[in-house]
C-alpha cells in the first residue's frame, strides 16, 4: 500500500510573495522546503506527498516544481492558475501540461473578499476550462459556508473533479449540524472529493484538540463520501500551528487505522492516486 500526504506545502520566501504570512505565523514565517519535512514523512511511513500552492502565483508553482525535480517522494503538484481569466487560463494549462508531476490547480479563495467570487462569471468560465482538460480543482474554504457554492459548481461543471480541502474546515470541537448539513450537499455529487486534512479549532489557538474531537468528523465524512473520495493530508507546515507533523499525522491515521483494511487502503493513498492520477509510488 502506498501512503500519500495529499496536502503539503513549501514555499521559499525570496522566490514567491505570500501576503498571507507574517509575524504573526512567525513559526512558518520563514522559507520552507521538503528537506524541513522530510523524517517527518519516513517516521511515520509516508511514501509520497501532493504538494499544493500556497500563493496566488506563477513564481509559488515553478518553485513546487523545482522541488518536485530535486525530491523523489513529490508525487503530484496542485499549481496555480488564473481562473478569472479563461484565456490566461487555457494558456496557463497548456504550460502546465509540460510538467510531468503537475496533478491540479487550486486558488486561494479563502483570502479572498468576495466569498462568492467563485460563481463569479470570469472565475465560473476558468473552471469551465479545467473540466473540459480533465483537470482537478482543489476547493479550499476558510469556514463552511463557503461550501454552499460546491453544488452550484458541480451543476454547472458535470465533468469537474472537485477536492474539498481541510473537509470545508469544520469547527472542531463546536457544534457540527450545520457543517455536516452543507458538506452532505457538496458530497451528493460523486464528483466530489474531500481531505481529512487541516482539521484545527476555530480561534487563535490551533492546538487545543484532540483525537476525540476529530473522530465524529471523520465518521461523518466517510457516511457522506465513503473511503474512495477521501484522501488525507497533513497540511504542513500549517500544522506546525497545531502541534507539528507527527501530532497532526500520527493522531489522523490513528482513526483510519480503526477502519477496514480496504477503507484505510484508500484513505492513507489510493484515493489520492486515483483522484490525482498520480504516478506509482515505489520507494
Amino acid at each position: 500500500m502506498n501512503v500519500v500526504d495529499s496536502h503539503l506545502h513549501v514555499w521559499d520566501l525570496d522566490r514567491a510573495a505570500y501576503p498571507w504570512l507574517g509575524p504573526h505565523l512567525h513559526p512558518i514565517d520563514v522559507s520552507l522546503g521538503l528537506e524541513n519535512v522530510r523524517d517527518d514523512l519516513r517516521s511515520n511511513g509516508v511514501d509520497g506527498v501532493v504538494l499544493v500552492q500556497a500563493a496566488d502565483n506563477a513564481e509559488d508553482s515553478d518553485h513546487m516544481f523545482a522541488v518536485a525535480d530535486h525530491w523523489p517522494e513529490v508525487a503530484g503538484v496542485v499549481a496555480w492558475a488564473p481562473l478569472n481569466d479563461p484565456e490566461r487560463t487555457e494558456r496557463r494549462i497548456a504550460a502546465l501540461r509540460a510538467e510531468p508531476r503537475f496533478v491540479g490547480i487550486r486558488v486561494l479563495i479563502h483570502d479572498m473578499a468576495d466569498q462568492d467570487w467563485i460563481v463569479r462569471p470570469g472565475p465560473d468560465a476558468g473552471l469551465g476550462v479545467l473540466a473540459a482538460h480533465g483537470i482537478p480543482f482543489d476547493y479550499v474554504t476558510s469556514d463552511p459556508t463557503a461550501l454552499r457554492h460546491v453544488p452550484t459548481i458541480c451543476e454547472r461543471h458535470p465533468d469537474l473533479r472537485l477536492v474539498i480541502d481541510h473537509l470545508g474546515k469544520p469547527p472542531v470541537g463546536a457544534a457540527l449540524e450545520s457543517w455536516r448539513d452543507l458538506l452532505a450537499r457538496a458530497a451528493a455529487s460523486p464528483r466530489v472529493y474531500a481531505k481529512i486534512s487541516g482539521l484545527y479549532p476555530p480561534g487563535g489557538d490551533l492546538t487545543s484538540w484532540t483525537a476525540d474531537d476529530l473522530r465524529p468528523i471523520l465518521e461523518d465524512a466517510l457516511d457522506m463520501f465513503g473511503p474512495d473520495r477521501l484522501m488525507l493530508g497533513s497540511d504542513w507546515p500549517v500544522s506546525v500551528l497545531a502541534g507539528g507533523y507527527g501530532r497532526v499525522w500520527g493522531a489522523l491515521s490513528r482513526l483510519v487505522d480503526e477502519l477496514g483494511p480496504a477503507e484505510r487502503a484508500a484513505i492513507m493513498g489510493g484515493t489520492a492516486v486515483a483522484c490525482y492520477g498520480l504516478r506509482e509510488l515505489t520507494d
